[in-house]
């Protein structure tokens, strides 16, 4: 290998690396409506201000033993997992791609997909501040050179796949409060969807409506046989789940498949 491309690549990685760290701050902080851009990282069991040399990516976890210095709490892989993905990602990225402007726009979303991704696993929403923040990328994405990527970037095009990723969802929305007369979706799915259209076009909304539909139903099928369940119950994010064929399945890893598919996309 190249000497500059190895040093190139070092870079990229422990940028990549220094990203997620930032990642599992949101991660932490959004839900909580609390300041991610400043304020020293902290335990979140013992609140203890986390030094510096306790807070390099991959290294600390490691040297740790994946605990807290201070109160020796367990501190979850979840941290250590998104720091190396969000450095692999990097490197992926900014090797296959000699477009800078896409490979800033890949990282981009890759980071706001990573982070979307990890606060509905363990909250079930989408902070409203990340939906627009990939609905101004995607619509700002528009305006760049051609980026050589899958993405749409004819500003119409973009614009009717926006809108009828929106309504894709609204209308599963409104037909099941109708008809069960409770909340099925949320409009952070519908808000979703609308930054999938802009991004791909409206061509892409039925192929994913499809592809998180199958994924999602398969592993209800799985789940739903008495050998993965407890009383009734399957485990999900460590809690127990009831599981009914009318429970709302799609609404409660909708979201987790559709940015699944989103960080996938961003990485071919």
């Amino acid at each position: 290998m190249n000497t500059s491309i190895f040093i190139f690549a070092i870079i990229v990685l422990f940028i990549g690396l220094s990203f997620g760290s930032f990642v599992n701050v949101c991660i932490y902080r959004l839900p909580k409506k609390k300041q991610v851009l400043f304020g020293r990282s902290f335990c979140p069991k013992c609140k203890k201000k986390i030094k510096w040399f306790d807070n390099i990516p991959l290294i600390s976890f490691l040297s740790l033993d994946g605990k807290c210095r201070a109160c020796k709490k367990k501190i979850s892989p979840q941290y250590f997992f998104v720091e190396l993905v969000s450095g692999l990602s990097f490197l992926m990225i900014f090797l296959n791609y000699d477009n800078y402007y896409a490979s800033f726009l890949l990282a981009i979303l890759l980071l706001i997909y990573l982070v979307i991704f990890f606060i509905d696993l363990k909250h079930f929403i989408i902070p409203d501040v990340l939906n627009y923040g990939i609905i101004i990328v995607a619509f700002l994405k528009n305006f760049l050179p051609d980026l050589n990527l899958s993405f749409i970037q004819d500003i119409k095009l973009s614009l009717i796949g926006g809108i009828a990723g929106f309504f894709s969802i609204w209308i599963i929305i409104y037909l099941y409060k109708t008809f069960k007369k409770t909340e099925g979706m949320g409009m952070g799915d519908a808000k979703l969807m609308a930054g999938i259209g802009l991004l791909f076009g409206w061509q892409s909304i039925p192929f994913v409506l499809f592809l998180v539909g199958l994924a999602v139903y398969s592993i209800r099928f799985i789940f739903s046989c008495r050998s993965w369940t407890i009383n009734g119950y399957a485990i999900f994010n460590g809690k127990k789940e009831k599981l009914k064929v009318t429970n709302p399945f799609w609404s409660i890893h909708y979201n987790r498949w559709c940015n699944l598919f989103l960080v996938w996309r961003c990485l071919i």
